[in-house]
C-alpha cells in the first residue's frame, strides 16, 4: 500500500491503467484494420485523413462553420480553409455565405461525397459484423455492454479535464 491510499485505490488505477493501455493499442489496429480493407475494395481514391474527418464532420453537424470546424477537429482555422477548398475543387464539399454575415461560410457535403461517405460506411460495417460473428456470445455481450462507454470517451479526450 503506497501512503494513505486504500488497496482497492491502488487495484482501480492498475485496472484503469490496464484498460488504456488495451484501448491505445487495440483501436488504432482496428481502425487500420478496416482502413486496409477498404483500400483494397473502395472504388475511389483514398483521401488524406483530415480531409476524411472534415467530411464526416460536416455531414455530422450540416452548416457548420469554418471556425467551428476547427475548434472540433483542434486545428487551426487556415488549415480548415484549406481543406475546404481542396474537398470543394473535388466536388465533395459545397461552401455556403452566411446570410448575415459574409466573412462566415456554412459547410454541406455534397450528394457525392454523402454517396462516398455511406458506401465507406456500410463496407466497414460490413467487415466489423463479419469479425464480430466470430466472437463467443459472452465476447459480444461484453463489447455491448462497453458501447456507451466507448462512445463517451472521445469528447472526454477533447475536453480539458480529460
Amino acid at each position: 500500500m503506497t501512503g494513505s491510499r486504500a488497496p482497492s485505490q491502488d487495484t482501480h488505477s492498475q485496472d484503469i491503467d490496464h484498460v488504456a493501455s488495451v484501448l491505445v493499442a487495440c483501436l488504432p489496429a482496428l481502425h487500420r484494420g478496416l482502413e486496409r480493407r477498404i483500400a483494397r475494395e473502395f472504388p475511389h481514391p483514398r483521401l488524406p485523413d483530415g480531409q476524411l474527418a472534415l467530411l464526416f464532420l460536416v455531414e455530422e453537424r450540416e452548416g457548420v462553420t469554418v471556425r467551428e470546424t476547427a475548434e472540433a477537429l483542434l486545428m487551426k482555422p487556415n488549415n480548415v480553409s484549406a481543406l475546404v477548398s481542396q474537398l470543394t475543387d473535388l466536388g465533395l464539399l459545397e461552401r455556403r455565405q452566411d446570410t448575415a454575415d459574409k466573412r462566415v461560410a456554412h459547410l454541406y457535403p455534397t450528394p457525392l461525397a454523402r454517396e462516398r461517405l455511406a458506401e465507406a460506411r456500410l463496407l466497414k460495417q460490413a467487415y466489423m459484423a463479419r469479425a464480430l460473428r466470430t466472437l463467443t456470445d459472452g465476447d459480444l455481450d461484453a463489447l455491448g455492454a462497453a458501447l456507451g462507454a466507448l462512445v463517451s470517451l472521445p469528447p472526454r479526450l477533447h475536453s480539458p479535464a480529460g
